[in-house]
């Protein structure tokens, strides 16, 4: 079944236009929508999942839970469904605000995107995580140093905005 996304002014107005996400290439003030989840357990660790090992783009590194929004969908409803989909966790009776949002251009590949990252305090642990197959092959409670860590060795997606987002909290 062919994804479709809509697509949004830089103000997150929905345009009323949809498009099939795969090979989509968007325009000058043309938009999709991303969501992160940093999902944190009660002893303080952020759960990060290891891509999968087909994947076209960053196959093997390092992520916290995330994807697009679909045409439809909220921002709340994506970040639960993705959460849901990839880990089995979930977090719809959570408050789902995002801690921090960020915007991307890049008009020569045409992936310009809006990004919402939530923060989310759970209570779980390894053994409540059932992961998505196709989404991720392994996964690890991870301190902040484990991130870094990761990330030293060039193997952790989202680094910077997951620091941003941290930090906008006050945290980091």
């Amino acid at each position: 079944m062919e994804e479709l996304i809509d697509i949004y002014t830089e103000d997150r107005v929905n345009t009323g236009v949809s498009i099939p996400r795969e090979g989509a290439f968007l325009k000058e003030g043309q938009f999709m929508l991303y969501v992160l989840a940093i999902l944190e357990n009660q002893e303080g660790k952020i759960l990060i999942t290891q891509r999968s090992l087909d994947k076209h783009w960053a196959a093997g590194w390092w992520e916290v839970t995330g994807g697009g929004v679909l045409s439809g969908e909220t921002p709340h409803d994506a970040v639960t469904r993705e959460v849901g989909e990839e880990t089995g966790l979930d977090v719809s009776d959570q408050d789902i605000s995002p801690v921090y949002s960020y915007k991307n251009v890049d008009l020569a590949r045409g992936d310009n995107y809006i990004v919402d990252i939530y923060h989310f305090h759970l209570d779980f642990t390894r053994d409540d995580v059932s992961l998505q197959k196709e989404e991720a092959v392994d996964c690890m409670l991870a301190t902040w140093d484990d991130i870094c860590a990761i990330h030293n060795r060039g193997e952790f997606l989202h680094f910077s905005r997951l620091q941003q987002a941290l930090s906008a909290e006050g945290i980091l």
